[in-house]
């Protein structure tokens, strides 16, 4: 037990229904090329641990140290332009790959200082503004340099051969599981995501990060007691852009394809502001089972509605209520309610709860 607080630097989830809910989710990731076989079923969890970093790394910045930016959309797209351009002009290889990260990192390293520094000066709804600019103009330049990215198509590129779907580990399933290269890409990016989570967890408990949490709450007021507050959100930033960069590189890496609309969209950004809010802002964990919730719910609930739609034969208001042309709607309605019933998200409503049982 004492291991694991390490582990969780002593940040337990502070409520037994939710370390629970966490440990069904995190086992159900780590098994799922044995419990959910299929194509489109490893897919989604590989999305599913994709955002999982994505949006920790933003609730780092929204949620601990309270800026609103958005531009984090386009860190995720030079991580995964980083290794797509990298693997096309260098060959399919490992050394092309981290070639790719390297470069994109260093990138991302020198936008993060520059925009950090607008916070000097430009704070709050101006700061936002400004990010959201600069977002718009990157995937703009994205679009436009079709030699070098691929323009609107994107580029398709080839993974290192242990990472190809050719491959095979061993010849025999393990368990009837073929290990083939897309099950070592999907561990590959398990991996990489818990040790980057545990290492935010890390972050966010140090001293460094209750500063973070000091500014959030009155910035003023920990500038008055000494912390040069500028100093600490442009950190902030720069290790938020960091981990968007890794989890663009990652995503790119398992689907051997990146383009404007799978990184740099303004949808992908609304996605990961609808998962902090639903899983709780300034929890960490509130990104894993705000994750896990929004993935499974776009990617099934269409699939949902047409059972319904089709149970709800000869019944033609309730048929087209549910038809699966309208899980739009139905997430829309599935969002408010979350909002509604969960004000603090899932995360804090749970810890909530337990709080109130403790004596």
């Amino acid at each position: 037990m004492a291991a694991l607080d390490r582990l969780l630097s002593h940040d337990r989830p502070r409520s037994r229904w939710l370390a629970a809910l966490l440990l069904l989710m995190a086992l159900g990731l780590a098994l799922a090329p044995f419990l959910f076989p299929g194509s489109k079923a490893l897919g989604v969890a590989a999305k599913v641990l994709v955002f999982i970093l994505l949006v920790a790394s933003y609730d780092l910045l929204l949620g601990y140290t309270g800026i609103v930016s958005f531009a984090h959309t386009m860190f995720f797209g030079i991580g995964a332009y980083g290794v797509a351009v990298a693997s096309t002009r260098l060959g399919e290889g490992p050394g092309a790959v981290l070639i790719g990260i390297a470069v994109a990192l260093a990138l991302s390293l020198l936008l993060s200082l520059l925009i950090g520094l607008f916070s000097l000066r430009v704070r709050a709804i101006f700061y936002a503004m400004i990010t959201l600019a600069v977002a718009s103009a990157f995937q703009t330049l994205a679009s436009q340099l079709s030699e070098l990215t691929g323009g609107e198509d994107g580029l398709t590129f080839r993974n290192p051969s242990w990472l190809s779907p050719a491959f095979r580990l061993v010849e025999e399933p393990v368990l009837g599981l073929t290990i083939d290269g897309r099950v070592l890409c999907y561990w590959l990016i398990f991996g990489v995501v818990t040790l980057l989570f545990l290492a935010l967890l890390r972050v966010v408990n140090s001293p460094f990060g209750r500063v973070l949490q000091a500014i959030r709450e009155n910035d003023f007021r920990a500038e008055a007691i000494g912390y040069r507050t500028v100093v600490f959100r442009t950190v902030s930033g720069v290790l938020s852009a960091l981990l968007a960069t890794v989890a663009g590189a990652l995503l790119a890496l398992w689907l051997r394809y990146t383009g404007p609309d799978t990184t740099l969209s303004f949808e992908i950004m609304l996605d990961i502001l609808l998962i902090v809010v639903i899983g709780g802002m300034g929890t960490l964990y509130g990104a894993v089972v705000g994750s896990v919730l929004f993935v499974l719910a776009q990617n099934y609930l269409q699939d949902l509605l047409a059972l319904a739609a089709e149970a709800a034969q000869g019944i033609p208001m309730l048929q087209a209520l549910f038809s699966p042309d309208r899980w739009l709607l139905w997430l829309g309605v599935l969002f408010v309610l979350s909002v509604y019933h969960f004000p603090s998200g899932v995360v804090g409503r749970l810890r909530a709860l337990a709080a109130a049982r403790r004596p």
